[in-house]
């Protein structure tokens, strides 16, 4: 067993268990070096010593990966490890078609069409290269996540049959789907994979196998013995021309099967057509009466391998004979040879006696000489005594080879008297102009083609990636359009795109979106793939890009990804101005004009050495980005100064005087008187501080009268 994480050959990288077979078991891991999910199948360890079982693994491995077709699982790589022999294999994402059918029971019926259409399309690949896959069963056919079928394990049933290993095991998980010539040990051929198919449709259309039992051998001998039950037991509405093809695909002799995948796949394709719906009941060709020259069984003829140990019923035992009794048989026996050969005498007394009359009359019967050389057919006219013509005409024919006798003229079996015979030589079929598939599905050109007489296993694929072509749509086709070609004979090979390479994203952040868009369509990515979404941004300048979607690093299909690229619409709010020893009025004014409500600006005045009005500070301060449906600006306004001049009172009687300074709002408290001898009037201020003039706080600023005392005051 494998342990999860190894790397085999240091590039399959083990991470996951998918299952097991008879055989081998499967893992999933990733291919580092193509960087890719693959399938790993590694052949058990109770067969890694048998030689044998490890040169046909590998040999049936090799054929394996030589059928490239879209519906068989392709082997990429077939290697051996420290003494473990593994195949590298496409990895399918989905379910395999016996949970198909249980999930998805009843089935469509053109549903049904298109994956049987699918399975016989890989299994003609595989006959053509003489691979019989001998294990069909829905457990081995894949369907992935767009309906896709593929069929796994080509090959490797060859290589276990050959082994010494006994077939026990596998037999046990495939006896529902065993041919009856496979379940007497017979040879398996391409018929019995076709028997399997037969079986496969059956479950589809029914739901369930028509065969089971408690064992395998009660269900290999229900498969020779018994017929297979009606379709239409389960579903009556089933057409019965799609029965017909279950009973044609699982007929008991391989004689009356379908001779080739193709065949079947040409019947099942006008399956559904409304006039084959009602069709007759298919029957094999020993039950509509048609003669069939037997060998006869004689006394030295050798018993079948498979009857030789098998008991005899008592009953079907000769009885001992009875004295007497062999002598009267011999007697009557001998009769028997007499009665014969005078009946064939008369009989060929006849035929002379016809061919006598005929000759008689100079008549001759025209040889069918069709499908024959030019020269035997030459040959044998004249050996019958006519005459060839001898110029020859040459038709095309989609059924005899070029070069051979299609037809004489007169016709073959015709009776005539002696007279020149006419060879019609084939050319080939009939050849016809290829039309041009390149932009089309490629699934809907095979359709094409196999309508215009092609046959599918001519048919070649090769994949391709393109940025130019979708996905699945043919890029170029080989020959071309317009040239002359065979249908029957001639190979068609169809190039179809699987979609562009992806390509890694950068990180476009603080690109412009411009500039961003132009890396993007350098990679092939068409501008409709970018969806542009705007946001606003403080710290990114407008029309840049802020974020990305997917993330740089990712890689994207540039024919069908898309790009989001969430670019910036600049900052939302606005820049204030400077307002500082403007007035009040033109700042409200200007900044109503970015946006902002004059309930949003806060007025605050205060005493200053400004004029009254003007704005003595701000708050955010100018310059400052501020949103104006939310934003608060404070603006701080002189109320003029509160300091007053000092009035002159020199001169003043000092009650005068008092009177004067308290009009000026100077406080009566901050008044204070000083008499001194003077010779002017008593009662008189002869002087003042602060003087006349000088700027006071009316509040604090302490006053001084000098007041006259008279000449004779003394203090």
């Amino acid at each position: 067993m494998i342990e999860l994480g190894k790397k085999l050959n240091g590039r399959y990288h083990i991470i996951g268990n998918i299952g097991s077979g008879g055989m081998a078991n499967v893992f999933l891991a990733h291919d580092l070096i193509l960087d890719r999910d693959v399938a790993v199948k590694v052949l058990r360890f109770d067969f890694q010593n048998d030689q044998s079982a490890i040169r046909r693994f590998q040999r049936e491995a090799l054929a394996a990966s030589e059928l490239v077709h879209p519906n068989i699982v392709s082997v990429y790589d077939v290697g051996e490890e420290a003494g473990l022999q593994y195949l590298v294999m496409e990895y399918v994402r989905g379910m395999d078609l016996k949970r198909y059918i249980q999930s998805n029971y009843p089935i469509a019926y053109p549903t049904v069409v298109d994956i049987m259409e699918q399975i016989l399309s890989a299994v003609s690949l595989a006959h053509e290269h003489r691979i019989i896959h001998r294990d069909l069963k829905p457990q081995n056919i894949l369907i992935d996540e767009n309906g896709v079928v593929k069929i796994t394990d080509f090959g490797i049933a060859i290589a276990l049959s050959e082994t010494s290993i006994t077939q026990t095991n596998t037999m046990l998980g495939s006896v529902h789907y065993l041919s009856p010539e496979q379940a007497r040990g017979s040879m398996a051929t391409n018929q019995s994979d076709i028997y399997a198919v037969g079986i496969i449709l059956y479950e589809i259309l029914t739901g369930n196998v028509p065969f089971d039992g408690e064992s395998a051998v009660t269900i290999a001998l229900k498969h020779f013995q018994e017929e297979i039950p009606s379709v239409k037991i389960k579903d009556p509405n089933i057409p019965q021309s799609l029965e017909n093809v279950v009973l044609h695909a699982t007929t008991k002799d391989p004689a009356d099967r379908y001779k080739t995948a193709e065949e079947m796949s040409q019947d099942l394709y006008t399956v559904l057509a409304a006039n084959r719906l009602n069709e007759p009941v298919w029957q094999p060709t020993g039950l509509l009466g048609e003669t069939k020259i037997l060998t006869p069984i004689t006394d030295e003829t050798p018993m079948p391998s498979s009857f030789q140990n098998m008991e005899v019923p008592e009953e079907a035992m000769e009885p001992e004979e009875v004295p007497g009794e062999k002598e009267a048989k011999k007697k009557k026996r001998s009769k028997k040879p007499l009665f014969i050969i005078l009946a064939l005498l008369f009989v060929g007394l006849l035929v002379l006696g016809a061919l006598y009359l005929l000759g008689g009359n100079g008549e001759i019967k025209i040889p069918d000489v069709s499908d024959k050389t030019e020269a035997e057919a030459i040959k044998i006219l004249e050996d019958a005594d006519l005459k060839v013509a001898p110029e020859k005409k040459e038709i095309p024919d989609d059924t005899i080879a070029e070069g051979k006798v299609v037809k004489t003229d007169p016709e073959a079996n015709s009776v005539v008297k002696k007279k020149e015979v006419t060879l019609y030589i084939s050319t080939g079929t009939k050849k016809i102009k290829m039309d041009d598939y390149t932009g089309e599905n490629y699934k809907d050109a095979v359709d094409a083609l196999k309508k215009n007489g092609f046959l599918e296993s001519n048919i070649k694929f090769e994949k391709e990636t393109s940025l130019e072509v979708d996905e699945n749509k043919v890029i170029r086709q080989t020959p071309e359009k317009g040239e002359e070609v065979d249908p029957k004979t001639d190979t068609i090979t169809l190039v179809y795109s699987t979609g562009p390479e992806k390509v890694v994203i950068e990180n476009y952040a603080g690109y412009s979106y411009e500039n961003a868009v132009f890396a993007l369509t350098s990679l092939g990515i068409k501008e409709s793939q970018i969806n542009r979404v705007e946001q606003v941004s403080d710290q990114v300048e407008k029309g840049a890009v802020i974020s990305q979607n997917p993330a740089a690093g990712t890689a994207v299909n540039p024919k069908t990804g898309k790009i989001t690229l969430t670019v910036s619409k600049g900052s939302d709010k606005s820049t204030i101005g400077y307002y500082v020893e403007g007035s009040y009025s033109s700042a409200v004014n200007a900044l109503i004009g970015l946006g902002f409500k004059e309930s949003q600006i806060t007025k605050i005045e205060e005493f200053s050495d400004y004029d009254s009005g003007i704005v003595i500070s701000q708050s955010p301060e100018g310059g400052a980005a501020v949103d104006p449906k939310t934003g608060k600006i404070t603006l701080t306004v002189s109320k003029g100064s509160e300091k007053v001049t000092m009035p002159d009172v020199n001169n003043s009687m000092y009650e005068e005087a008092v009177r004067k300074l308290v009009n000026a709002g100077i406080s009566d408290s901050l008044i204070k008187q000083e008499t001194t001898q003077s010779n002017t009037p008593v009662g008189t201020v002869i002087s003042q501080e602060p003087s006349a003039g000088t700027k006071i706080d009316p509040k604090a600023t302490q006053i001084k009268l000098i007041v006259s005392g008279g000449p004779d005051f003394k203090n």
